[in-house]
């Protein structure tokens, strides 16, 4: 009874530990995103002003990695020249600063519920640039696999009760641009050797991020500003927002690192249904059947194809190192998918 009393105790920790974690990731996720839907809804706290949201985030951000980084150092910075921070970080940032900008645009324009609804094209996005780049190789089970996700969407779409053009738009190129960064991290940063955690990743990336997002920003976001004199900033919204936003990246290091990226992704499919759920029942979004039934076979082809990523990575790991291939996997597939929300930052997603 000793040693198996003693081995059930172990495992029963590992498992309350391992639900911890994703219990953390969902809580911060989910908050995060009700509350930038909070402050840009025009019916809400009435801040139509994304540009100048993400660049709180990111100067927070930014601010809090380099204290981390540099002050208090509880992680070490990595060895980079210049030369590969401006070929390598900045165009990612660029990426990173367009995703944000237009993704949350688009909760001024769309409800929860849709916005999680057509984030589940991510991996036909990912897909897609990554076969058109040769990061991927052209497979017509996988195709067809991104038609059936696709043609989930789309029958979402279809029944959405609050359908805006301009705020689809938006989203989509959010999900490209999204798509596109995490592809170039890999053309650009892991054939390289360089390995970014979240803390390390807004150290490097935030300041970018700023600098582009200045831009428009000066141009389209200042001048409204500028007018609207009586605006007083909020220091507990603001600051707790991008609290929030940066200790969900750290939630991502822990749940990642602690567990597996497979964890993350299956958390994620939780998240987006709680989401759902909350939009129509507290926010009073309309959820439409048809919206459930395309959203369901979106999912279905998501889960399908994680699964089959899933089972070649397992088989390919196996071959390798067989006795790590279950820890691999899951970080495997993080980093040639993308769908776990973490790595893409999706504080201000």
């Amino acid at each position: 009874m000793g040693k198996g009393g003693s081995l059930s105790d172990g495992v029963l920790k590992k498992i309350i530990i391992s639900y911890t974690y994703v219990a953390i990731w969902i809580f911060l996720s989910f908050t995060v995103i009700v509350y930038n839907k909070y402050i840009l809804d025009k019916k809400m706290y009435n801040w139509p002003y994304p540009i100048s949201l993400t660049m709180i985030h990111m100067s927070f951000c930014a601010s809090l990695a380099f204290l981390l980084v540099r002050v208090f150092k509880v992680v070490e910075p990595i060895s980079m020249s210049r030369d590969v921070y401006v070929s390598s970080v900045v165009p990612i940032g660029a990426l990173y600063s367009l995703s944000l900008w237009l993704s949350n645009s688009a909760y001024i324009y769309l409800s929860v519920s849709f916005i999680q609804m057509l984030k589940a094209l991510m991996p036909v996005a990912v897909y897609s640039i990554g076969v058109l780049l040769k990061k991927e190789t052209f497979k017509s089970e996988t195709m067809a696999n991104m038609v059936s996700i696709s043609l989930g969407v789309a029958i979402a779409a279809y029944g959405e009760a609050r359908f805006d053009t301009w705020g689809v738009i938006l989203q989509l190129g959010a999900v490209a641009f999204e798509a596109t960064r995490l592809v170039m991290i890999q053309i650009l940063l892991t054939s390289k050797g360089i390995s970014l955690n979240p803390i390390t990743s807004l150290y490097y990336v935030a300041p970018c991020c700023l600098l582009f997002l200045s831009i428009p920003w000066m141009v389209v976001e200042y001048p409204l500003l500028k007018e609207a004199s009586s605006f007083h900033f909020d220091l507990v919204i603001f600051g707790t927002n991008s609290l929030c936003a940066f200790a969900l990246n750290l939630a991502v290091f822990l749940l990642v690192g602690k567990t597996s990226a497979l964890t993350m992704n299956v958390a994620g499919v939780v998240k987006d249904w709680l989401l759902i759920a909350f939009s129509w029942s507290v926010i009073k979004d309309t959820v439409t059947p048809i919206n459930l039934f395309g959203y369901g076979l979106a999912f279905l082809g998501v889960g399908y194809y994680n699964h089959s990523k899933l089972q070649a990575l397992k088989a390919k790991d196996t071959q390798k190192r067989p006795s790590q291939a279950d820890e691999e996997e899951g970080r495997l597939l993080e980093d040639k998918d993308g769908d776990g929300s973490g790595k893409r930052n999706e504080q201000q997603n």
